[in-house]
């Protein structure tokens, strides 16, 4: 590998990129991938339990999150939380809440509360809500980075805003949460 290569690499990888292999891009992969969008938030680990507080048999609080690497060209965010078990409402699950047009330059979402021009589905969060009993529900947080915004009524439905993001993605996180009442 001549000095030039290994220097164009380095510089490569040092902004976050990673090349693909002449056969990889031939299959359709590959090419420039940046480095992924990440959401995090202070009120439970990712993959963690969710405390009760930020549940619908507690206070039902929102929480808030922290968006970082966000892709170049973002104007907005989408985000969609979704109980992926209850699978007899939804082969995808049950939404649980939505939200758009969450400014890029916001670089977040507050606890409770959601930027000045956001929106969000017309009864607002709705936190996790298992039955009793023994098993983890998992809910999981879809982040959205979108080059535009949505045109969507807070009535939209989990396929009407999936349908609105096409073409739109620039990047997406995803964040999980566990889950289950007691009793």
């Amino acid at each position: 590998m001549s000095k030039n290569v290994l220097k164009a690499t380095l510089i490569l990888l040092a902004a976050g990129f990673v090349a693909a292999s002449d056969a990889s891009a031939q299959r359709g992969g590959g090419g420039f991938q940046m480095v992924p969008l990440v959401m995090e938030t202070a009120a439970f680990p990712d993959g963690g339990i969710v405390p009760v507080r930020y549940s619908g048999a507690g206070e039902n609080i929102q929480p808030g999150f922290a968006f970082s690497n966000i892709p170049e060209g973002t104007v907005s965010f989408a985000l969609v939380m979704t109980d992926i078990e209850p699978a007899f409402q939804s082969p995808v699950g049950f939404m649980h809440w939505a939200a758009w047009n969450i400014p890029a330059s916001a670089g977040g979402i507050p606890e409770g509360g959601l930027p000045d021009g956001s929106m969000q589905t017309q009864r607002g969060y709705r936190g996790p809500g298992a039955p009793p009993g023994p098993r983890y529900h998992h809910y999981v947080f879809e982040l959205f980075a979108l080059n535009g915004t949505l045109e969507l009524p807070a009535t939209a439905s989990r396929e009407e805003i999936f349908a609105a993001l096409e073409g739109k993605v620039v990047g997406k996180a995803a964040y999980v949460g566990r889950f289950r009442r007691e009793g």
